[in-house]
């Protein structure tokens, strides 16, 4: 699992130890296990979020962790030209590569740590597919997708994209060096200079930790955040009790301070992607590819779509794959 990595992790920044006396321990609500699909043209994800209710995951709609797999040469697979309003789509890429094209013009290739942030807003069409080298040789393609809701006054905005390179996320460690902590977007322990590159609408934290082999990890965290924990690789335990989890189990911790992950001593590494944000607590009304606040939102978003109002397949990509229907 290659993401972004360091020689050294204890040249890294490190976190601060939250005082074991004033900081509360987030206790473990509910641990729960993704259940296994096939997204896009058919590649292999888990549904991290399956059976949650949504007030827990606010502001964060779905997530799906893609792979991992190892394709054959001719098995790699995307997703088809498809549209989306009212919602951002974060993509992070941990193995293998992945191309983003959008009718507003952005795209481009990401691979090993990096990540494509897409603002849908009013709307826009896009294509997810791996390159063709990729799909003539094979190999390795792990990552997730994440999507963060926009408040009501943010679902009409204009579409952006924004190119992530894996060496410009901030790089922290532990305060045992036991653990290295990618910052995606947002910031831990209160520090802006180790905030993430991606800019968000709604006030989220966003990191991917290795932790090795019996380390364990206390991290801060926001009150007024909501806090969760998907199990990447590998395995452990999360909160203060140790409630035990596994690769593709999401945790999901209550009110408090401080949440806490600690890796299996019996294996080299354990992969967690932590993510909590400020719950944005309006209504949701999510129908395939719109998130919108009405059910007359989202059939308004329909009807622009079919008349050709959230974009158009730009000529040069027209022929990659048949927009979906």
């Amino acid at each position: 699992m290659p993401a972004i990595t360091v020689d050294n992790v204890l040249a890294l920044p490190r976190v601060a130890t939250p005082d074991p006396i004033s900081a509360q321990p987030r206790p473990v609500v509910s641990v729960t296990t993704a259940p296994k699909g096939y997204e896009g043209e058919g590649f292999p994800v888990r549904r991290a979020f399956a059976g949650v209710d949504l007030r827990a995951l606010d502001p964060f709609i779905h997530m799906d962790q893609m792979g991992e797999v190892d394709y054959a040469p001719g098995e790699p697979k995307g997703t088809p030209w498809h549209p989306h309003r009212g919602f951002e789509t974060v993509t992070y890429i941990i193995d293998g590569e992945f191309v983003h094209h959008d009718s507003n013009g952005g795209g481009g290739t990401i691979t090993n740590g990096d990540t494509q942030w897409m603002t849908a807003g009013n709307g826009i069409l896009h294509i997810e597919t791996p390159p063709e080298h990729l799909v003539v040789s094979g190999g390795l393609f792990h990552g997730f997708q994440l999507w963060v809701n926009l408040p009501k006054a943010n679902k009409l905005v204009a579409p952006r994209y924004q190119d992530i390179r894996g060496r410009q996320v901030s790089l922290l460690t532990s305060p045992d060096g036991g653990a290295l902590l990618r910052v995606i977007a947002g910031e831990l322990d209160g520090h802006p200079e180790h905030a993430g590159p991606g800019v968000t609408y709604t006030p989220i934290t966003l990191v991917h930790a290795t932790l090795t082999g019996g380390a364990s990890l206390t991290l801060p965290w926001r009150k007024d955040f909501n806090a969760l924990a998907y199990v990447m690789a590998g395995k452990g335990t999360v909160g203060a009790k140790g409630r035990p989890v596994e690769l593709g189990q999401l945790a999901v911790f209550g009110a408090g301070d401080t949440i806490t992950v600690t890796a299996d001593p019996k294996q080299p590494t354990m992969d967690v992607l932590f993510l909590g944000g400020q719950p944005i607590r309006e209504p949701v009304v999510a129908y395939g590819p719109f998130v919108m606040n009405t059910k007359a939102e989202v059939m308004q978003a329909f009807e622009d779509y079919q008349a050709g109002r959230l974009g158009s397949i730009p000529a040069a990509h027209a022929d990659v794959r048949g927009e979906a229907s």
